[in-house]
């Protein structure tokens, strides 16, 4: 701690991660060992975040997040769609296909940022807010990659960077996406949508600039 920072404050983050860290919630006393305060130091913090609705107990007395905490998360949104702007515009400029930035909504890809290129006789129609599972579609699947650990190997073309799909969420469309990584608190992907029998081979390497375009401005 330096003399321009508040311990208290501090503290309350702390708890709030600790609480962010655990699906069972946590007591008084294991908050206590976590923290090295005394109970009636946690006792406090508590209370003033249960006042915010930023913490819950049950009826156990074990703390949880509230969901005070969507409120904040919700305007988390629109900063991230803001700064992925720029890259966004010049990917799908770039490349003549919609250009998308997903982000991951509990079992789904949400689409949180989405630019159409200006020059294109036709392209595909692809709308912010528009869902998909995780498990279909080029940016859940990249998404999905990125949580996977990486596996010693020798051939670096087993693992591009980026995930091709063709039809999985429109017929005679078909996707390319790589993984945001790097960002603390940010799990998406950003990619580009086309009507195309095949991605043309450069699409893959341009998408993977583009999250890394993306990646940087978050950071």
């Amino acid at each position: 701690m330096t003399a321009e920072t508040s311990q208290t404050l501090d503290r309350g983050l702390r708890v709030l991660k600790l609480l962010a860290d655990t699906d069972h919630g946590l007591t008084v006393t294991e908050l206590s060992h976590k923290l090295g305060v005394n109970r009636t130091v946690v006792y406090r913090l508590l209370a003033t975040l249960e006042q915010h609705a930023l913490v819950r107990r049950d009826l156990g007395g074990r703390a949880r997040v509230g969901l005070g905490v969507l409120g904040l998360g919700r305007q988390v949104h629109p900063l991230v769609r803001e700064a992925a702007m720029p890259a966004l515009r010049s990917l799908a400029e770039d490349i003549g296909a919609t250009a998308h930035l997903t982000l991951v909504d509990g079992a789904e890809a949400l689409a949180v940022a989405v630019v159409e290129p200006t020059w294109t006789d036709y392209h595909v129609a692809y709308r912010a807010g528009f869902r998909h599972p995780l498990e279909r579609g080029a940016a859940g699947k990249a998404i999905l990659s990125a949580r996977q650990p990486m596996q010693p190997s020798d051939d670096t073309a087993d693992t591009p960077g980026y995930t091709l799909t063709h039809g999985e969420l429109e017929a005679g469309a078909c996707g390319a996406a790589a993984p945001l990584l790097g960002v603390t608190g940010v799990e998406g992907s950003v990619g580009v949508v086309m009507l195309s029998d095949v991605v043309p081979e450069r699409v893959g390497e341009r998408v993977m600039h583009a999250a890394r375009e993306v990646a940087e401005a978050l950071r």
